[in-house]
This record gives C-alpha cells, structure tokens and sequence, in this order.
C-alpha cells in the first residue's frame, strides 16, 4: 500500500495541487505572479548568486530531461555507451548541483544578512530557498557521491519509465519499489517542491523566462540626482 501512495497517489496529488494552484493564481492574482528585484538594495553578491542559480536550475533541467524523458534505448541507438552517459551525468549534472547550491547559499545569506532585502522577505521566501537547497543537495549527493563511491546507480531503467508512466495515466510503481532510498527521497521532495511552487515567488518559473540568464541588469538611480537637477 505504502508504494502505491509514494508512487501513485502523492505524485498525481503533487501534480494536481499545482496544475490548480497555477490556474487560481493567473485568475485571482495575476499582479503577484513575478519576482520583485531587490537589486535596489545590493547589486554585488546578486550578480553572483543569481545567475549562478539560475544558469545551474537550466543546466539542471536539461539533465534530467536527458535522464527521466529520454528513454536508454535512445542513447543506445545513438551509440552512446552506458559509461559515456555515466560520465557525462556526473560531470555535468555534478557541476549543474554545485552551481545551483552555491548560488542558493549566496542568495540566502544575502537575504539574511541585509536588512533592507530581509525585511521584506516572507516565509514563503525562506521555504523556497531551503525546500531547493533540500532537493539539488540530495540531487547533487547522488550524483557526485553516491554515483562515485557506491554504486553507479541506472536510473534510465526505473525512475525514468516510471515517470514517463505517469503522463500515460498508468503508473508502473512495482520499478520504484527497489529504487535506493536517497533517489526514492530525492524523488518525492521534487514533486512536493512542485506543488508549493503556486504559493511561493518561484510561480515566475511557469513565465518561461528563458532570456534571463543574458538580459541587461535593471537599472536604478537614486532621487537625489533628479533633485540636484532641480
């Protein structure tokens, strides 16, 4: 019963939740749906942590489409060997983790350390910041440390057709079932992440703001150049 919750009944009650979420929140609230800048109230360790964090959740996403969408059998007929893929996942989903974390902790610390950007930080702020640091830390565990020193799990024949099963509305639990514990884990906070994003500032995700990484810094002056104008 309990794989059955874990891997039936959570994933589509995740999915659910923020399919929904989204949608009462275009509707209801549509002027809370971006990201306020606070580059008004420190510009330096911004353009570090930010675009560290987000180049690393592209990076990222682009990883896990290759691993959990793309079925092996792909890779196979491409050629690509299983030690290639191995590597190629390490390498670069291990640096994808570590800029992600890194960008995480410099914005956090930025956010607590900084009166005029901390006062106007919500909950909802900090859970985000700790609810990823909680996924892309397990993520980036099993990929630099686990995948090195204990075993080089394959995760294309299990969690990847389990996913993929769950968008055919017939979900093959029985492969999760075996799955290591820190993947298992690894799993289920990604889809609890996924439905708290509608009630959190993350919800600009779904703008599909693919130009960010490379768009201009916004810029802000300061009154007292338009009053010493004056």
């Amino acid at each position: 019963m309990s794989g059955i919750f874990w891997w039936v009944i959570f994933p589509y009650v995740t999915l659910a939740i923020m399919v929904v979420g989204l949608l009462y929140r275009y509707a209801f609230r549509q002027k809370s749906w971006s990201a306020p800048s606070t580059e008004m109230f420190e510009k330096k360790w911004l353009r570090i942590g930010s675009p560290l964090f987000h180049w690393g959740i592209i990076f990222a996403f682009a990883g896990h489409i290759m691993g959990m969408v793309i079925p092996k059998g792909v890779y196979e007929f491409l050629g690509i060997t299983d030690e290639l893929y191995h590597i190629g996942a390490i390498y670069g989903g291990g640096l994808a983790g570590l800029m992600v974390i890194a960008g995480l902790i410099i914005l956090l610390i930025r956010k607590m350390t900084i009166d005029r950007i901390r006062v106007h930080a919500t909950f909802s702020d900090f859970f985000s910041v700790f609810a990823l640091l909680i996924v892309s830390g397990m993520g980036t565990y099993m990929t630099i440390i686990y995948n090195t020193t204990v075993v080089s799990y394959e995760y294309r024949t299990t969690i990847g057709p389990w996913f993929r099963s769950l968008f055919t509305l017939q979900p093959e639990y029985q492969l999760m079932l075996d799955v290591p514990f820190i993947f298992q884990a690894h799993v289920i906070a990604a889809f609890a992440l996924f439905a708290s994003i509608p009630f959190t500032r993350l919800i600009h995700f779904y703008s599909a703001p693919v130009t960010y990484p490379v768009r201009a810094p916004q810029q802000y002056r300061s009154r007292s150049q338009y009053q010493k104008k004056g």
